[in-house]
């Protein structure tokens, strides 16, 4: 029966070769798009626990993608905050989403700086208004003096300094530049608190802050329930979106394996009469038809799997920003979708070349 799987598919070398690459494709686009969506989350993750934060304070409206949001509080909160027991750093920022969907920063750099102290790799602190401070990634080939253009800004900023990456942001410019250039004069999107003897005092420091006039309808999380909430699970639109796009591609996979299989179902009446005439029974007809689509998904599923390693190989070293990171669980998930999608594009193909009757099958032109 191998030997007649692997006949009919090289009978056949187009088809077969399309039916490959269209379920290499699937795969490419199930993991492509979970490592972009997946990286981007975990670097966000990676570089907030660079920031050395014990406490974060933000407003009610502003959600856990800080910088999806305008932002909502007056920066004299920070003053209110620092009298409270046991609070050592309050760093107000005001985060702003750019046009490529990375953050840049607002910075009160002495209070930012003070929470965990930034590495130059060059350069130093902001001196001029339109100063910005980049992470070695989004600096490289560029030297401190060079001038930027940043997001969809329309002024240029002079880099004053290059850091090592790894402490929230790629980009810091000074909170009053960004308050000026966003027309948020005086506002933060949150408060970053670093705590005495951290975790012991954070509870009371919560508790002080949300028995503080005025401060009742803030948001005060440690760093480890901040961390906690950013999963796919916890963030619906991010999951919808995850989940939509790869039942996209489960849903090309599954037409092209039902296409392949139907159009050689069709094109092999006459082989499938003479095998009914000589015997085979129902389940040997689905079992060939089967075992060919399973052939194909195998073969199109490890070329995909090693043209998602190759692209994210290439992408990293072209765009270090990107985060693309593919994770064994997704590589997984992305083969049982796309084995799922080829056995049922081959169940009705399957089913109906073992209906044929073999009279009317060899009577076939």
């Amino acid at each position: 029966m191998n030997k007649l799987v692997v006949g009919n598919l090289v009978h056949r070398p187009l088809r077969s070769i399309i039916s490959v690459l269209a379920v290499a494709i699937e795969v490419v686009m199930i993991l492509s798009i979970a490592a972009i969506m997946m990286g981007k989350l975990n670097g966000f993750k990676t570089r907030t626990n660079g920031i050395g934060v014990d406490l974060f304070v933000r407003p009610s409206n502003v959600n856990n993608f800080v910088g999806m949001g305008a932002a909502g509080a007056s920066i004299k909160v920070g003053d209110v905050l620092t009298k409270i027991p046991h609070v050592e750093v309050v760093a107000p920022v005001n985060i702003q989403l750019t046009n490529g969907l990375d953050s840049i920063y607002g910075i009160d750099y002495k209070s930012f700086n003070a929470l965990t102290p930034f590495q130059f790799i060059e350069g130093g602190p902001f001196s001029k208004q339109y100063d910005i401070i980049v992470d070695d990634f989004v600096g490289k080939g560029h030297h401190a003096g060079d001038m930027i253009k940043v997001g969809n800004f329309d002024h240029e900023f002079r880099i004053s300094g290059i850091v090592e990456h790894g402490k929230g942001g790629r980009k810091f410019i000074p909170i009053d530049t960004m308050g000026g250039l966003t027309g948020t004069d005086g506002k933060a999107t949150a408060f970053y608190l670093k705590t005495q003897e951290a975790p012991k005092y954070q509870d009371d420091v919560r508790q002080a802050i949300l028995h503080t006039d005025g401060m009742q309808g803030y948001n005060v999380q440690t760093l480890d329930e901040f961390m906690s909430v950013m999963t796919p699970e916890k963030l619906p639109a991010f999951s919808t979106s995850l989940y939509v796009v790869t039942g996209i591609a489960v849903v090309v996979g599954f037409l092209v394996i039902f296409q392949s299989m139907y159009t050689a179902v069709m094109e092999r009446t006459r082989e499938i009469g003479i095998l009914k005439s000589l015997g085979a029974s129902k389940s040997y007809i689905v079992n060939v038809v089967l075992r060919e689509s399973l052939l194909l998904a195998g073969v199109g599923i490890a070329f995909g799997v090693a043209v998602s390693y190759a692209l994210g190989f290439v992408l990293q070293k072209n765009f270090p920003t990107l985060d693309f990171v593919i994770n064994g669980p997704w590589v997984l998930r992305g083969v049982v979708l796309a084995f799922a999608g080829a056995l049922l594009g081959a169940v009705y193909p399957a089913l109906k070349a073992a209906r044929k009757d073999p009279i009317d099958a060899l009577s076939y032109e």
